[in-house]
């Protein structure tokens, strides 16, 4: 359960708005990418650090300032200043435990989401926060770890393709919440994979790493709820327009990532009760096959307990045995014994004990 709770002790006691990172520590410095456009103009710079403000709210066109790798605190504190953001977004950003949430401050919204990646090597599901601060003209994006997720929607914007740049601030918003929606199809995808050959091992022979496999599964559904559950709500409200930074045309859009996180979490609720019920098949295969063991063994013993009976008889070898003295004494016991054998066996049969 170590990955479903971050720890936040380095917090305990800190008044609210204190700026402590609470993710993965890191040595590898944030990338930094600062992208001007609108329709016609198009500029991208690649910075070190945040050293000054790069927001001026009244330029023309959509600024988009993403941050790769939150550990530096400096950089996430000048964002802060320049625009006058709340201390209490920035400790949110900051802190990586965050689910899924908005919060509207009148001239900015404030997201939360999660990113949802599959570690080939590890083979878990690696869950990152993401926030996303949403002005008249800019959009600020903070994702944490290195792995820079929104470059096909900086490369939309360079080769000026679809409407992106012939719109706001608000479209470039949703282009990455749709991004981080579309990836979670791709982690669902590979789980529905999975699941199809746990069902078909349990069909065909169940084994104890089968169990294994299906509870790691558990744990990964309860982290994709856990991330992906409470983004209805945050979608549904910006659908809602609420606040005068989403635009109309915008809103058509945003009802189409909603359906999709529609999609994503009822097949999230899906693939829970189907691994729900892997367990429960698995139990019952294990206790069938065990049932057919013990049959096996009853039979076995079934048999045996008549001959062991006049194996026990004429082992006694009383002086007084007739049949001690008789020539043909062995070999008509031993015919005897496999006649019964035989016998018991053909009434088994008939009473189908022995299966088909």
């Amino acid at each position: 359960m170590a990955r479903l709770i971050k720890k936040r002790a380095q917090k305990a006691g800190l008044p609210p708005g204190t700026l402590v990172y609470t993710g993965e520590k890191s040595d590898r410095q944030a990338q930094i990418t600062v992208i001007e456009y609108d329709e016609h103009n198009y500029a991208a710079k690649d910075l070190p650090a945040i050293t000054e403000c790069l927001i001026l709210k009244d330029k023309p066109g959509v600024t988009w300032i993403n941050v790769v790798g939150i550990h530096d605190l400096a950089n996430v504190e000048n964002l802060g200043g320049c625009l006058n953001l709340h201390p209490l977004v920035l400790e949110d950003i900051l802190s990586t435990d965050q689910r899924p949430k908005l919060e509207d401050f009148g001239d900015y919204i404030y997201l939360v989401l999660k990113s949802l990646r599959y570690g080939d090597e590890t083979d878990e599901i690696d869950a990152r926060q993401i926030s996303l601060i949403i002005g008249a003209n800019y959009v600020l994006s903070f994702c944490e770890g290195n792995e820079d997720l929104f470059q096909p929607v900086a490369l939309r914007i360079r080769n000026n393709l679809g409407r992106i740049r012939r719109s706001g601030a608000d479209y470039l918003a949703y282009a990455l919440m749709d991004l981080i929606v579309d990836n979670y199809f791709v982690i669902l995808e590979r789980l529905g994979e999975t699941i199809e050959f746990l069902e078909e091992e349990l069909v065909s022979r169940p084994l104890p790493a089968t169990l294994q496999s299906i509870h790691k599964l558990k744990l990964d559904m309860i982290i994709l709820r856990k991330s992906i559950w409470p983004l209805r709500e945050v979608i549904s409200k910006l659908q809602r327009r609420e606040s005068p930074l989403i635009k109309e045309p915008t809103g058509i859009y945003l009802k189409d990532v909603y359906d999709h996180a529609i999609q994503v979490i009822e097949t999230i609720e899906t693939y829970r009760d189907m691994l729900s019920g892997m367990v429960d098949i698995y139990l019952s295969s294990m206790s069938n096959r065990l049932n057919e063991v013990m049959k096996v063994l009853t039979i076995i013993a079934t048999i045996f307990i008549p001959l062991t009976w006049i194996a026990g008889v004429y082992g006694m070898n009383f002086k007084s045995m007739p049949e001690l003295e008789w020539r043909y004494g062995y070999a008509v016991v031993m015919l005897s014994m496999v006649s019964i054998a035989l016998v018991m066996l053909i009434f088994f049969k008939k009473k189908k004990w022995l299966g088909k």
